[in-house]
């Protein structure tokens, strides 16, 4: 396996343990995300929506740590890609759409991560149809 694909699967797993602590901050305290992520209408935040917005972190945290785990499952690999685009497009549109959230720290730290995430999944794309080239080439 390549550097970066080793690389990319240690990044992973971090994203995958922040994200669990983010779903824990969720379920114990809903004014987490009125204070750091929706703090132009905290009002709006409500346990209820605490707790949705921590599922659906919790399960981006086990898709990524499974991704990380065998990177090499194309599916997988998509899906996983696809909740960094999904959490792009979140952050995104409530900060130009709906306006529930600033250009804050809080905000910029899943926007970073997300688009970092992104380019280095288009990246390790590449790096993995190269030794899957590799390998047909072997059996051939």
């Amino acid at each position: 396996m390549s550097r970066f694909l080793n690389v990319l699967r240690s990044w992973l797993v971090m994203v995958s343990v922040i994200a669990a602590g983010n779903t824990l901050q969720s379920f114990r305290d809903h004014g987490f995300l009125s204070e750091k992520l929706y703090t132009a209408s905290p009002g709006l935040v409500n346990g209820l929506q605490a707790r949705i917005f921590g599922v659906w972190t919790l399960l981006s945290s086990v898709i990524r740590c499974l991704c990380a785990i065998d990177i090499r499952n194309r599916t997988l690999y998509y899906i996983t890609l696809f909740t960094f685009f999904l959490a792009l497009v979140h952050f995104l549109s409530e900060v130009f759409i709906y306006h529930t959230a600033a250009l804050t720290i809080g905000v910029m730290a899943p926007l970073m991560v997300a688009s970092f995430s992104i380019l280095g999944m288009l990246i390790g794309l590449q790096y993995l149809e190269v030794e899957a080239l590799s390998q047909n080439k072997k059996k051939n």
